[in-house]
């Protein structure tokens, strides 16, 4: 079971007749079971505080969600780092192009004005841990807010009964009767969202298992690019949702057919020409490492892993080919202020004005 489900992208709809092979495998799955992001639009009236404990819906830095989606936002994430925000884009141009010839120079190590793969992967390396170290900190605070003895371990019961209170139950009903061995009377979408968690908890309790996490196997918990272990499973989440015919791997037909619990009537559901289209491109072109057309669980865990090297190179590479006009292999300050939107998701006015003067 998938826990998280981000919010569906907004799709121009337009049926694609000549891809009917991958409608027909689109039409034989069931939707999911209930979901976390389903919880927490049910209660809108719950705080980020009561949201912090539980796994996020989008962990930065991770090509691919825990839904299954592509990162939409993940080549900004890997360039910007924690200075995502400041790229809004209602900011002021001159601002934000300022700001990017700051990162240009940053990212230039050897100060020739151009930036190479090896630079750029440098660079990917070095915002990443920036996402993961903001995730050790977020992870300090939701700890705390689940452990209320201090006693440096959680239990699985106390967890139950915080992540409940956070779905509107009276926290000390709840306890009394978890205590107590007595059945909680919850609705059936909150049933399974609970034993969803339950197996992502005891998955995250590292050998030997003693039922309690502390502090560091909580990040896993939360944040499963922070662990190998929890990293394998949440792939084996993901491929189980998408793998249709049960064999453990994915096809590229399983891989572009349409999310599986996006919609109760999937004969009713539109294919998205952007969703096959990338999802196509990923699959070929970066996922599928030895090209025999299938992805299996490991080369999926290396795609999604975020301090593999490798990829980082890759993207690296596939990011200097976006803006790379002159075919040169690096990137020139002129390239980078041009794509800016591609590098930042704000697009800079008069790009080029005055380039080399602020440079």
């Amino acid at each position: 079971m998938t826990f998280i489900s981000k919010t569906m992208f907004n799709r121009r709809r337009s049926q694609l007749s000549h891809l009917a092979v991958f409608v027909m495998l689109a039409l034989n799955v069931q939707a999911r079971p209930a979901n976390i992001s389903a919880l927490k639009d049910k209660h809108p009236n719950t705080s980020k505080e009561d949201n912090e404990i539980l796994p996020p819906d989008h962990l930065n830095g991770v090509k691919m969600e825990m839904d299954g989606h592509l990162n939409k936002d993940f080549h900004q994430e890997v360039f910007l780092g924690k200075e995502m925000e400041e790229f809004e884009e209602d900011s002021e141009p001159r601002r934000n192009r300022k700001k990017l010839i700051e990162i240009f120079t940053k990212v230039d190590f050897n100060k020739d004005r151009s930036v190479s793969a090896k630079e750029m992967q440098r660079w990917i390396m070095e915002k990443t841990e920036e996402h993961f170290q903001e995730a050790v900190r977020e992870n300090k605070l939701s700890f705390r807010a689940v452990d209320p003895d201090q006693d440096g371990h959680v239990t699985w019961d106390e967890y139950r009964v915080k992540f409940l209170a956070s779905k509107g139950f009276n926290e000390k009903e709840v306890a009394e009767k978890i205590k107590k061995n007595e059945e909680l009377k919850l609705d059936e979408e909150t049933q399974e969202v609970l034993e969803s968690l339950k197996d992502r908890w005891f998955q995250a309790d590292n050998p030997p298992a003693d039922q309690l996490l502390n502090e560091e196997e909580f990040l896993s918990f939360l944040h499963p690019e922070h662990s190998k272990g929890m990293l394998r499973y949440m792939v084996k989440e993901i491929v189980r949702d998408l793998d249709q015919d049960g064999d453990g791997k994915l096809t590229l037909a399983e891989f572009i057919s349409l999310p599986m619990g996006t919609v109760e009537n999937q004969q009713a559901q539109d294919i998205d020409d952007d969703w096959v289209r990338e999802r196509k491109k990923e699959f070929e072109d970066v996922i599928d490492a030895n090209h025999d057309t299938i992805v299996t669980m490991e080369e999926l865990e290396e795609y999604m892993d975020p301090m593999n090297e490798y990829n980082a190179l890759n993207e690296a590479k596939q990011m200097i080919a976006v803006a790379d006009e002159n075919q040169n292999h690096n990137l020139e300050l002129e390239e980078i202020l041009k794509y800016s939107e591609y590098f930042t998701g704000s697009k800079l006015m008069d790009y080029a004005r005055n380039v080399h003067e602020e440079f």
